[in-house]
């Protein structure tokens, strides 16, 4: 439905957003809601209510938000311009008196277009208005610095000017005298549009004063003055060229800074997005597979980070998230830095990965979903950590950072969602994506592209980058370092991740399958106690190898080195020398070395030779003199350790401590239980419960669906014909304006049934069971039992009223009954 009947009413062009809402079409109405998504919730009644609702303050400055840089520029022109404004009025603030750029011509059509589609503009071409709201928000102030760098017009400069002073500047700019302050007031803003009468008047300036003007004409256009101004400022004040703003502070006024700009609001429109330029060219397959290999390495880290946690993972801290101290051993651990730590530990809660336990001393360890993601080949946990990194609101950048209290912002902790986050990192890789492949552009030129997409807000502080632009700054390095980019260009994988496909994550996976190493399963055994793996090896013989020997480096080769802690760790786990050694040899292309073989074979003599239980624990042992030795050391006295039997000492300590205590002092204990079995301890043991991974926060209302936006557009146009149709004349007093009908019951029976016979739409005003009244179109189909069944046109759908909640009914004139 459009406007035409409001048309026929008025019989000119509309005089409120509303009216001009109410003749758009459908599909226009579409693009608004889907352009700005909070004015759905809730579905507005009518058009007038939409209307209201896309003036609002957090509405405006939302949509503003989103506006491109020339859009806001044409916005902010509009602010400045007279209410209404032509169209050549609006292009000539854009180009100026004398147009150079050609492209602001043909891109402004499209800025007023984009305005008017988000209701920031209405009006036809000759009426061009802004929404009030956003003349506020633009509009030049003392307060906040005008983004043209335009000051109030004449007249709003003089408002609270006395008439004795308004004469005195017209006397003193050479125009006719008048009485009336309005008229003197025009005349002198007239003066200053006039290019010809305005340049002569400048050129009897002396020198000092046009160079005041130069500092002012492009803002911020205050100043201040002494209370006896200098010979070159009096000249200013006298002609009104410098308007007074309050004791001391002085303006320039609208119309004279637009004169000495050559009437252009900006010093520099952009009418188009700057060129990604220059590009750098890298070979496209040499980027693919360097990216490889530094995927394969984020694999790695995460897994390591993980199996580094599971024994154990760091305590929660009271306000939440990971300590400092904490992070510094991580990054210790993975030998990376704090932030790229910070990085590694966010991406796997991101995905999934990681969650606290819940536990009474709470603290940071693998989900059960990690154990589902280490059976995945390596190409399909990768996609699955990029995927989670893209759609990810948590910020590891700000990890170190402060709050708006001052609290320092953990790794982990509640404060690191922003919502921007998703929409920034797919905006860079998009830039990216539109690049030839293998290409790259410097950051700051990035940068600069997305400036003009989403201005930044206006910053107190110049230094202090806005969060858009630090976030796309974050998003490059972590792309790096998660392989979706290299060289600062897009890799064939990462662009994959970009598709809207719901295949994205395997034919990512397929097409970085081919560029990962083969795992390896075997090692080279050294007789320095170390193991060389030449590349990466398969998973069994990995994690088997992570118990019996320590990392000593990483990189293209791994190299491993086993140490009497280490050796005794596997035997822990339930292997025996003989096990420990026909697994060596079965998975080293070299023999096992002498040396090696010894520190298996102490490392078991001695192992499970001392025996430790709860007593609060209890530390036995068939060699008495290994437990005199025992008592006999000093180091054993934290331990707080007393014979009981010859063979038996009895201790204060909890069994894992003692256990680690006599470890610390060179010895080789083996727990058992309460049967006298020896305990095997895995370091996969711990697991939080079942966790999700954890939920973007969302920006704004979600868009919403085509399904959602045809039912909310039938819904405000059946509500708009509700409010604003013609009705027939009713014997009962007619409602008020904006009120609900009002009729009797009788009435409103006999009218009901008799519309179930002639299929008439009637409209009605109900109110609801919570009190909530509505006024509605309907058309009824049958009245029995107190009820009446109709097809609602508000609802777009067939519902039951109880009689007794209609409060009243009018018939629709039969112009608009044949529209429904």
């Amino acid at each position: 439905m459009s406007g035409t009947r409001e048309a026929k009413r008025t019989g000119s062009g509309p005089r409120t957003l509303a009216e001009e809402l109410r003749g758009r079409p459908d599909d226009a109405l579409v693009a608004l809601l889907r352009a700005r998504p909070d004015l759905l919730n809730p579905v507005p009644g009518d058009l007038t209510q939409l209307a209201t609702r896309a003036g609002t303050r957090a509405s405006v400055v939302r949509a503003l938000e989103r506006l491109d840089r020339f859009a806001l520029q044409t916005a902010e022109a509009l602010a400045v311009a007279p209410d209404p404004c032509p169209y050549p009025v609006l292009a000539g603030l854009m180009a100026g008196d004398e147009p150079a750029d050609p492209r602001i011509g043909r891109e402004l059509p499209r800025a007023v277009a984009d305005l008017r589609e988000q209701a920031l503009v209405w009006g036809g071409e000759d009426r061009l208005r802004l929404v009030r709201t956003v003349r506020e928000l633009l509009a030049p102030s003392a307060a906040h610095p005008p983004p043209t760098g335009l000051g109030p017009s004449v007249a709003e400069a003089t408002a609270g000017m006395s008439p004795g002073r308004v004469q005195q500047i017209i006397a003193a700019a050479g125009l006719p005298a008048t009485h009336d302050p309005v008229t003197a007031v025009a005349s002198l803003a007239a003066l200053f549009e006039d290019r010809r009468r305005m340049a002569e008047l400048l050129a009897q300036a002396p020198a000092e004063s046009a160079a005041v003007l130069g500092k002012l004409m492009w803002g911020p256009p205050y100043g201040t003055v002494t209370a006896d101004p200098a010979r070159h400022l009096r000249w200013l004040l006298d002609r009104g060229l410098l308007l007074s703003t309050g004791p001391g502070g002085v303006v320039l006024p609208r119309e004279a800074a637009l004169h000495l700009r050559g009437g252009r609001a900006h010093r520099e429109p952009e009418p188009v997005a700057p060129e990604l330029a220059p590009v750098a060219e890298h070979d496209a397959r040499v980027v693919d597979a360097t990216a490889a290999g530094q995927a394969f390495l984020a694999v790695s880290t995460v897994e390591e980070l993980l199996k580094e946690w599971e024994t154990g993972g760091p305590l929660v801290m009271r306000a939440g998230g990971l300590s400092v101290r904490d992070l510094k051993r991580t990054a210790a651990a993975l030998d990376t830095t704090e932030a790229a730590a910070a990085f590694w530990v966010e991406l796997a809660y991101a995905a999934g990965l990681l969650a606290s336990d819940g536990e009474v001393d709470e603290r940071f360890v693998p989900t059960p979903t990690f154990d589902d993601w280490l059976l995945l080949p390596a190409e399909r946990r990768w996609a699955l950590l990029a995927s989670a990194w893209l759609a990810a609101t948590r910020t590891p950048g700000l990890v170190g950072g402060r709050d708006a209290k001052g609290r320092t912002l953990a790794a982990l902790g509640p404060d690191l969602d922003r919502a921007p986050a998703p929409e920034v990192r797919h905006r860079v890789l998009a830039l990216l994506a539109g690049l030839p492949e293998g290409a790259s552009v410097a950051p700051d030129t990035l940068l600069a592209r997305l400036h003009w997409e989403r201005p930044p807000r206006q910053s107190a502080d110049p230094a202090v980058e806005d969060l858009r632009s630090r976030l796309a700054r974050w998003a490059l390095a972590e792309a790096e370092l998660l392989g979706v980019t290299n060289r600062g260009a897009l890799t064939a994988p990462g662009r994959a991740l970009l598709a809207g496909a719901a295949t994205r994550l395997e034919t990512a996976a397929a097409l970085l399958a081919p560029l990962l190493p083969a795992p390896l399963d075997h090692v080279l055994l050294q007789a320095d106690l170390t193991a060389v793996a030449p590349g990466p090896l398969v998973r069994p013989l990995a994690q088997t190898l992570g118990v019996l020997a320590d990392i000593e480096s990483k990189g293209g080769a791994t190299v491993y080195r086993f140490t009497p802690a280490s050796v005794r760790r596997a035997l822990d786990a339930g292997r025996t020398a003989a096990d420990l050694k026909a697994f060596l040899t079965a998975h080293s292309r070299t023999p096992v070395p002498q040396p090696l073989a010894y520190l298996i074979d102490d490392v078991a003599r001695r192992h499970g030779h001392l025996r430790v239980g709860a007593a609060s624990s209890y530390l036995r042992c068939d060699d008495e003199a290994v437990l005199a030795e025992i008592l006999a050391d000093r180091r054993s006295d934290p331990l707080r350790l007393r014979r009981l039997a010859p063979t038996v000492l009895a201790s204060q300590a909890a069994p894992d401590a003692l256990l680690e205590g006599l470890r610390g002092m060179g010895y080789a204990p083996a727990a058992e239980s309460a049967e006298g079995d020896v305990l095997i301890s895995r370091a996969d043991a711990h697991r939080t419960p079942p966790r999700t991974a954890p939920a973007p926060v969302p920006d704004g209302p979600p868009v919403p669906d085509a399904t959602l936006l045809d039912a909310a557009v039938r819904a405000v146009r059946a509500g708009d014909m509700a409010s604003t149709a013609e009705r027939k004349p009713a014997a009962a007093p007619a409602p008020e304006a904006g009120g609900l009908p009002r009729t009797t019951s009788a009435d409103t029976l006999a009218t009901m049934q008799a519309a179930v016979l002639t299929g008439a739409a009637l409209w009605i005003g109900y109110v609801n069971a919570e009190g909530a009244a509505s006024q509605r179109v309907i058309a009824p189909v049958r009245v029995e039992g107190g009820f009446v069944t109709a097809y609602d046109h508000t609802a777009d759908e067939i519902r039951t009223y109880p009689l007794h909640r209609i409060t009243g009914v009018a018939e629709l004139v039969d112009e608009v009954a044949d529209s429904v």
